[in-house]
């Protein structure tokens, strides 16, 4: 008897894995598709346990134009998710030894008034502590910004003459210091940055599917965003939404499944070798001047904590993770490294965190994964 039940035990095994992952997508599934009709834009969504996708479905049109399906290779642009790319190529050249996060900012650009910005490092750009403030009037010159690229974003910066506080007390999201640091890696190289990251990150990882905004967006072979407008949807991409041809900030294009490559990618160290560089990214920067109200939760790119994340909803998890917001794109890259959970989920429309937080709390009802 305990002969034959031990021959049984793989086979019970891997009957109980099949039944609750059946469930797991059943519940997932009837989450999307009460958010999502097929005939509208919508999104793709793929969960990764272990280096294994346990769960992976488009849901909607890419193109209402066309009508083609989103699937797990649809390329949506990903927003923010992009500078964590950016932030990776500067780690790059500094593992290389081509620059120091050290560096004053003023070793790359000739601001107007370099005693005002002269203990700016390429870590305060990393880490929205600058204290540069924005000085895009994006509101009155519209047009400008729609087709406006990195230089352009980054220029008006240059004037600057009061900073909104000392470097390194506080945090403000700067969309800028991204569209600085993607420049730096141009001068460092001498070549598009753009080249320097298929080159270095996509090419490395396996990413086939990712493109960068260089000028016009991609116009073949990605979807299109779009926003509800009088009960129509309407496109809201490049062209329509000013500072899209910004790419420093948000101008990478990439699917659900090549973020997994991605992730993948850096775990293995395959373009970053250092890991204790991709740790020291992906940790909370504290600064000895730090006076902020609230603890910093940003690294170098990378954000941290459920805190960050979520309100609300407690799941007692650490997270690695961006989120991204462009014109109608919205994108989610969570790592759930306790777990060895990753969510991606992408959206060429938009949705808020309430999504994340239903398909997160899903995954825990699962008990992580872990049967």
């Amino acid at each position: 008897m305990i002969k034959t039940f031990r021959l049984l035990l793989p086979l019970l095994i891997f009957l109980q894995q099949f039944i609750l992952s059946q469930t797991l997508h059943a519940d997932l599934q009837t989450l999307m598709l009460e958010n999502f009709r097929e005939d509208e834009p919508g999104g793709s969504l793929l969960v990764l346990k272990n280096d294994s996708i346990v769960f992976s479905q488009g849901y909607g049109i890419a193109d209402l134009a066309s009508g083609e399906k989103i699937n797990a290779e649809t390329v949506f642009n990903i927003g923010s998710i992009s500078k964590t790319f950016v932030a990776m190529g500067i780690l790059i050249l500094a593992e290389r030894g081509q620059l120091s996060l050290m560096d004053p900012v003023t070793r790359y650009f000739a601001f107007d008034h370099p005693e005002v910005v002269n203990e700016i490092t390429i870590k305060h750009l990393l880490t929205h502590t600058s204290g540069l403030p924005d000085l895009r009037d994006v509101q009155n010159n519209r047009e400008f910004y729609l087709t406006a690229r990195d230089q352009e974003n980054f220029s008006p910066l240059l004037s600057c003459d009061q900073l909104n506080f000392i470097p390194g007390s506080q945090f403000q999201y700067s969309n800028p210091a991204y569209n600085g640091l993607a420049l730096i890696i141009e001068q460092v190289t001498g070549r598009k940055w753009q080249e320097f990251i298929e080159e270095n990150i996509f090419q490395k990882s396996g990413m086939t599917h990712s493109k960068i905004t260089d000028g016009p967006h991609p116009e073949t072979g990605v979807a299109h965003a779009y926003v509800l407008q009088n009960n129509h949807f309407v496109e809201s991409d490049y062209g329509e939404f000013p500072t899209f041809a910004a790419a420093g900030n948000g101008g990478i294009w990439s699917s659900t499944i090549d973020l997994v490559r991605y992730y993948q990618a850096l775990k293995a160290a395959k373009f970053l070798r250092d890991k204790s560089m991709l740790e020291e990214a992906q940790r909370p920067w504290y600064s000895a001047n730090w006076s902020g109200s609230d603890h910093p939760f940003v690294g170098y790119g990378w954000w941290r904590g459920e805190k960050a994340l979520f309100s609300g909803v407690t799941f007692a998890k650490d997270m690695i993770f961006h989120t991204g917001s462009q014109g109608g794109f919205r994108g989610y890259y969570v790592n759930i490294p306790e777990e060895q959970i990753l969510i991606v989920a992408l959206f060429n429309r938009p949705v808020d965190k309430s999504i994340l937080k239903s398909v997160t709390a899903i995954i825990q009802q699962h008990r992580w994964l872990n049967h």
